[in-house]
């Protein structure tokens, strides 16, 4: 089998910036909807909460895709998945801004959602076969800080074409810089080298899926992912509804400009990355998560530049808990014995059904408690994900005989 990709390695490189772009893209159109929140509320005479569904569907069956997109990686490979995924999704991008009406628009959301998955199911298991693993949790941080930028790049685009021609405009514009991301991807991103196949068969697939459910802190990971991720969305999903009504009366466009907090989450999840290489995963995401939840508690505040910065410094800390935990997830997994695409997609289910469930509830905490309402939802979700991060900390390291020790 070939060596993987040493940090230095022009290929290694590629890769990366490759799933960067990758993420840049999926997370683009996977929430190009939510600064069009309030407009999609008024055009179509729906409820907060049934607005909210236009990101929450998406989510929701991005989250079963993981389900089958994970194993069959395992099977065919990780780049096909990666490619045909990015193609798909970014068809129905186009495809929704054309939508006629709000059944249609949900409906493309949702296999748009479907077809999102193959990215999230592969990209982490992929650099973790291919490159060695002193770069492995840079990479991953990079990956993650893609994810990061797409959310703002796409958040920022959408609320200024959305002032400038309305929803429509906004949904195709996405897709149209999805589309670039994807034509760079298909030329960038090397094929698999150490990529081993599974065993073909229904049953081979169950029992691998079973067995990422057999490990006490992969179970404990996926349920933070749970935890933190329902909290993250929610806080802005509510967000654009609050700034655009009183005392604030943001247009769409101003007030996109709060995701620009989302260009600190792709430093902190790099940063976090070269942390928990150095120092520990145990370590790196309790911080992180404590970071997380003072940052959230600020938004409590009433001037909009002391809400903006305790939203960065919420970023901060969920990109960074995120970054980390994700590559935790594979990397206990190799240690034991476990598919890594299966626990990965395991990881990202739990990540994507909390934000669906939780983002929906912000849409009626929103309606019947403002911002209170908001922060008593999204407190109860962070301090129980710190309460997780706690026991991580006290798990025991996996090794296998010849293995280096893996910090976490």
């Amino acid at each position: 089998m070939p060596e993987p990709y040493s940090a230095g390695d022009a290929r290694g490189r590629r890769a990366s910036f490759a799933l960067f772009l990758a993420g840049v893209a999926v997370f683009a159109l996977l929430y190009s909807t939510q600064p069009l929140l309030p407009e999609l509320s008024r055009r179509y005479a729906v409820s907060p909460a049934s607005a909210s569904l236009s990101v929450s569907v998406t989510t929701l069956t991005l989250a079963v895709g993981l389900l089958v997109a994970g194993p069959l990686s395992e099977r065919y490979g990780r780049t096909r998945l990666v490619k045909v995924s990015l193609i798909a999704a970014t068809v129905l991008g186009l495809l929704c801004a054309l939508a006629p009406s709000w059944p249609l628009l949900l409906t493309g959301r949702a296999l748009q959602g479907l077809a999102l998955a193959g990215l999230p199911a592969v990209a982490v298991a992929y650099l973790g076969e291919e490159l060695h693993p002193a770069a492995a949790g840079q990479a991953t941080g990079l990956y993650v800080g893609g994810n990061a930028i797409g959310g703002m790049a796409g958040r920022l685009l959408s609320g200024g074409l959305d002032d400038l021609g309305g929803w429509r405009l906004a949904v195709g514009g996405i897709a149209v810089l999805a589309a670039g991301c994807t034509v760079a991807v298909l030329r960038l991103l090397p094929a698999s080298r150490r990529f081993v196949p599974a065993q073909p068969g229904l049953g081979v697939v169950l029992r691998s899926s079973g067995r990422v459910l057999g490990d006490p802190v992969l179970v404990g990971l996926y349920l933070l992912a749970a935890l933190l991720m329902g909290a993250f969305v929610s806080v802005f999903n509510a967000l654009g509804f609050r700034l655009q009504g009183p005392p604030y009366g943001l247009s769409a466009a101003a007030a996109g400009l709060v995701f620009l907090v989302y260009a600190l989450g792709s430093v902190a999840s790099t940063a976090a990355g070269r942390l928990a290489d150095r120092h520990g995963r145990r370590v790196v995401v309790p911080v992180c998560a404590v970071v997380m939840l003072a940052g959230l508690l600020g938004t409590a505040a009433s001037p909009l530049v002391v809400v903006v910065a305790a939203l960065a410094v919420m970023t901060v800390g969920f990109f960074g808990a995120h970054g980390v935990a994700s590559g935790w997830v594979g990397a206990r997994a190799r240690l034991g014995g476990r598919a890594t695409a299966s626990a990965a997609s395991m990881y990202l289910f739990a990540y994507y059904v909390g934000s669906s469930v939780a983002g929906t509830a912000a849409g009626r905490a929103w309606s019947s408690g403002g911002w209170t309402g908001v922060l008593e939802l999204t407190g109860v979700l962070v301090v129980a994900g710190c309460a997780v991060t706690v026991l991580l900390a006290r798990s025991t390291s996996l090794l296998q005989p010849g293995n280096p020790p893996v910090p976490g």
